[in-house]
């Protein structure tokens, strides 16, 4: 209350300049302490954009093992498959960037930058593109993996179809 008092005559008074002087101070001091405590919701955003990513390349691995088990179940004397994959990321953002080159007396100078998009708070870098969890390792179990020849043509397909080296793909009978 003695607070509001002395606002009031501060304007009584006429003193403006004192009076704006003071609620500038103190505007300011807000902001300070605003800038240093601690943000509460974008802690939690980044617990849930971590658990979203997460989640985003166990359904990524779920639905390239679908798409693996119904692929493979169509060689020849593989009979039921069943495909487990490991994925070594999160999908990974490749930003546009801009730069500049100048070459003058024996100096070249290079600069590049990301192209921002938005105005404000609300700048962002632009994505170029998106890339997908790289895979870096398959098992697979299938009813003809007791056959080497059945095993060699399962080697062989998902090396191929995932771009994985044959030392990071396991091939076993299915019991």
């Amino acid at each position: 209350m003695e607070l509001i008092e002395k606002a009031k005559e501060l304007v009584k008074k006429r003193n403006w300049a004192v009076f704006m002087t003071v609620c500038g101070i103190a505007g300011l001091l807000l902001i300070m302490i605003s800038a240093v405590l601690p943000d509460k919701a974008a802690e939690v955003n980044t617990e849930r954009d971590l658990t979203q990513k997460l989640s985003d390349v166990q359904d990524y691995c779920m639905r390239t093992e679908k798409s693996l088990e119904d692929f493979l179940g169509r060689i020849d004397g593989a009979g039921e498959v069943k495909a487990y994959i490991t994925a070594e990321s999160s999908e990974r953002y490749v930003y546009a960037t801009e730069g500049r080159r100048s070459i003058a007396e024996n100096k070249t100078e290079e600069e590049e930058k990301y192209v921002m998009i938005g105005s404000g708070s609300e700048k962002k870098a632009l994505i170029e593109s998106v890339k997908i969890p790289k895979i870096t390792g398959a098992v697979i179990l299938c009813s003809g993996g007791d056959s080497a020849a059945v095993r060699e043509k399962l080697y062989s397909a998902v090396s191929a179809a995932l771009d994985l080296p044959t030392a990071h793909i396991y091939v076993t009978k299915l019991r």
